[in-house]
């Protein structure tokens, strides 16, 4: 397959993500986010679900020899250098994900947003053995793109502050402000530069939105990928879940309005 005619015009970004037949969160988001942004989008499914915008019911895993399979026949023909991952059944696939996309490319850069829980409360991993395995995790990917309830699942006994300079001193975090009981909105980047960025809400008309996580990281994915450094990537990814946000009142946003 002659893949220049893509790399030319557009670069190639991959999502490693769950199948959510709403569309509004997973794979199928991130999709319809890389083609909105400019890029021409890959996927990877790690998990068929049962669930809309309002309910979960299940999550059927896709077995990882499968998930492997896809992976390798997709990075034989098309150059990425940025991906994001999404749900993983545990922390043994996400670190053989790791492995096997380092071994294609020692410079790709990986953004994992950790989605532990749905937004209608269904647990996707256990967490503890993801607590077990997080410095391992943290130091082979670019990014982290938690929630604060994520957060602190990861880091139980710490406080915000204590968390943040854990990651930080691994991997960059991109910290999302929705569940904020105060400040609600207020994102912050944190670099392990030790530079540290807010992206404050730049506008008044959001609604809640299934799937924004995944939206959020995949944009930031996207710009990335697009040539931007990360605070640039991450200040237009802010922008662009506004948008997404802002795009109408139900909980299933609009990517191009």
């Amino acid at each position: 397959m002659n893949t220049e005619m893509f790399t030319n015009n557009r670069p190639f970004v991959l999502s490693i993500a769950g199948f959510d037949p709403s569309v509004g969160a997973g794979l199928m988001a991130d999709i319809k986010t890389f083609e909105n942004l400019k890029c021409y989008g890959l996927a990877v499914n790690t998990a068929n679900t049962i669930q809309n915008d309002e309910k979960f019911e299940a999550c059927h895993w896709t077995s990882e020899a499968i998930i492997l399979q896809q992976l390798e026949l997709l990075l034989e023909s098309f150059p990425v250098e940025v991906v994001k991952i999404g749900i993983v059944e545990n922390h043994q696939v996400l670190n053989n994900l790791i492995d096997r996309l380092f071994e294609k490319n020692s410079s790709i850069r990986i953004i994992w947003d950790p989605v532990l829980k749905s937004s209608s409360g269904f647990t996707f991993q256990e967490v503890q053995e993801f607590q077990k395995k997080l410095k391992s995790i943290l130091e082979r990917i670019f990014l982290i793109t938690p929630n604060l309830d994520e957060l602190n699942m990861f880091y139980p006994e710490s406080t915000m502050e204590e968390a943040i300079r854990k990651i930080s001193s691994k991997t960059n975090l991109y910290l999302k402000g929705g569940h904020r009981s105060e400040a609600i909105g207020l994102d912050e980047l944190f670099t392990t530069e030790g530079e540290s960025l807010s992206f404050k809400p730049g506008r008044t008309d959001c609604t809640e939105k299934h799937g924004s996580g995944c939206v959020l990281s995949s944009a930031v994915a996207a710009h990335l990928a697009l040539g931007n450094s990360l605070p640039e990537a991450a200040r237009k990814a802010k922008d662009y879940i506004e948008k997404v946000l802002a795009s109408n009142k139900t909980l299933l946003g609009y990517h191009n309005v």
